[in-house]
């Protein structure tokens, strides 16, 4: 495998970005921008090859795209408890889109996208306590939506319209810890893509050096609805708990930003 310096690395993604539109090598791939763009730098996955630094990954995304990224998994505390599938799911679940057809006429689905700044239409958000050194996911009965009402008669049955208790939560300290591992340093490039006969093309426009991550500005954006929680579970499985972040928001989460095209 190819190793660069910070330099050299730089200077490749320029020319890159100076070849205009680009085939994409992973046609029908999730993650294709970034694996176009690996195959164009010579490296495996998103770890790049810098000798005798910090780490650093190389982080791509759609330019003009409404998509939250997502920054990694993790489940809440207590973790014993098995919060989602034992709490969340049958305790403040619904009735699955495709419950009697896909799935049995039983089948549950708790799928939520939350954050620190407003309530969702079922009542959840997302809490920062300081003094508790802890994020937590809260409930208010009287938040919820007036289209929801059934199903609020049926979480009342089933557990009552008080607050979560106890509430699922991430101590700041391991928090830290994760974002710390899966958020180093990285280089951000945001690309275009066209399609034509088949065939989807890329043109990488944007990229930015970013560095020192700021654990601080990481929870400001869960306060502010930048950063989100995202809970996606039905009936016997759980998809996982992701903290997931919006377009062009990954400045906000380092100390050092340095615009390079």
């Amino acid at each position: 495998m190819q190793t660069f310096t910070k330099d050299q690395l730089i200077q490749s993604l320029k020319e890159i970005a100076a070849r205009g539109w680009i085939e994409s090598t992973r046609l029908g791939n999730h993650g294709s921008i970034g694996n176009t763009l690996e195959d164009l730098l010579g490296i495996e996955e998103n770890n790049l090859p810098i000798p005798n630094a910090a780490e650093w990954e190389l982080k791509t995304q759609r330019l003009q795209t409404t998509s939250l990224t997502t920054l990694f998994h993790t489940e809440p505390s207590p973790q014993a408890l098995r919060f989602v599938p034992s709490m969340l799911l049958p305790k403040y679940g619904w009735a699955h889109k495709e419950a009697g057809l896909k799935y049995g006429h039983t089948e549950l689905s708790f799928r939520q996208t939350i954050n620190g700044l407003a309530r969702s239409d079922r009542g959840f958000m997302v809490q920062i306590d300081r003094k508790e050194q802890r994020v937590q996911i809260s409930f208010d009965a009287s938040a919820v939506d007036p289209r929801h009402a059934e199903w609020l008669k049926s979480v009342k049955t089933r557990i009552g319209l008080g607050e979560l208790d106890p509430q699922p939560y991430w101590g700041f300290e391991d928090l830290e810890h994760k974002v710390g591992v899966k958020l180093t340093n990285c280089f951000f490039v945001q690309a275009a893509i066209k399609r034509e006969g088949g065939k989807e093309y890329y043109r990488y426009e944007r990229a930015m050096m970013l560095k020192g991550l700021d654990f601080e500005g990481f929870l400001e954006c869960l306060e502010t609805g930048i950063v989100l929680v995202d809970f996606d579970a039905r009936t016997g499985h759980n998809h996982g708990t992701k903290f997931r972040i919006r377009q062009n928001s990954w400045p906000h989460l380092y100390r050092e930003k340095t615009i390079l095209f």
